[in-house]
């Protein structure tokens, strides 16, 4: 009797154990899918009729019905919500715009709900881009108080520009002597939108664009951590004013800077390295944008 009931057991098929959901893997960040027809939003997407990191607009702002409330949409594409990653970006944006204009002052200490509010954001993505200006050295970190924009004297200006040097005047003169001078009509254009920041005397343009030329005229050099380097020196060199009182440069003080950039494209193009040497380490030196 046990030895049919075990050829039994034995010609029984082998049932598995039952298996736990594998969640499938996060989808990589990109556009979000469009709904389908008649789909109910999702729980976590902004109404129409919230604003920039999902703050409701006040009455009265276009785009909003009586009270505040979401009005018939206007003809046209629907603009994209705001991420939480792209709201950071453009409060950074918007900071470094008003450093290079000097709207936010040297020695000054700024709050981040305060900067919120001007901005009409909530105080964490002001946290998070003031994060990233301290980590440039824009900006000090005061405990329990906000963030402390920085002064520059002339000395610490002058030490910034020595090391900048250091570092870029050898890697330039390596380049002009291997880089054609097809690629460096490439830069043209960079060197031309330095130029017409200046015309304009839009200082935080001028600035970016600044930064845009020399990225990529180091950029050639294939060195990432160099490169990393350069753009940290770099801004932590242009915060304006250098020291409270300081005047920050006019526009024809930008105009000459800008100047220089067309004169280095032009010295790298005829591999003339003396005066390549020359307009770097005077651009680097006497530049304060």
């Amino acid at each position: 009797m046990e030895q049919a009931r075990m050829r039994a057991a034995e010609a029984r098929p082998c049932v598995p154990a039952a298996r736990v959901p594998v969640r499938a893997p996060l989808a990589p960040a990109g556009p979000p899918a469009a709904p389908a027809p008649n789909a109910a939003p999702a729980a976590d997407a902004p109404s129409p009729a919230q604003g920039v990191g999902g703050r409701r607009p006040a009455p009265g702002v276009p785009g909003a019905g009586p009270g505040g409330g979401s009005a018939s949409p206007a003809p046209g594409p629907v603009p994209r919500t705001v991420r939480r990653h792209s709201v950071r970006g453009q409060v950074l944006e918007a900071l470094r715009s008003a450093l290079a204009c000097g709207q936010l002052e040297p020695g000054r200490v700024y709050s981040a709900p305060a900067l919120g509010a001007r901005f009409g954001v909530s105080a964490t993505p002001v946290r998070e881009a003031m994060q990233q200006l301290a980590s440039e050295g824009a900006v000090d970190v005061v405990p329990n108080r906000g963030f402390r924009v920085c002064v520059r004297s002339a000395a610490e200006l002058a030490e910034l520009a020595e090391v900048r040097a250091l570092i870029e005047v050898p890697v330039v003169l390596r380049l002009a002597r291997t880089v054609p001078a097809g690629r460096w009509e490439q830069l043209r254009p960079l060197a031309e939108a330095t130029a017409a920041a200046a015309a304009a005397g839009d200082r935080a343009a001028y600035a970016e664009a600044d930064l845009a030329f020399h990225r990529a005229l180091l950029s050639l050099a294939g060195n990432r951590r160099l490169l990393a380097l350069a753009q940290e020196l770099h801004r932590s060199s242009r915060w304006p004013p250098p020291a409270p009182g300081a005047a920050a440069p006019d526009r024809a003080a930008l105009a000459a800077d800008a100047a220089e950039h067309t004169a280095l494209l032009e010295a790298l193009i005829a591999q003339d390295l003396d005066v390549v040497r020359s307009l770097v380490r005077g651009h680097i030196s006497g530049s304060d944008a």
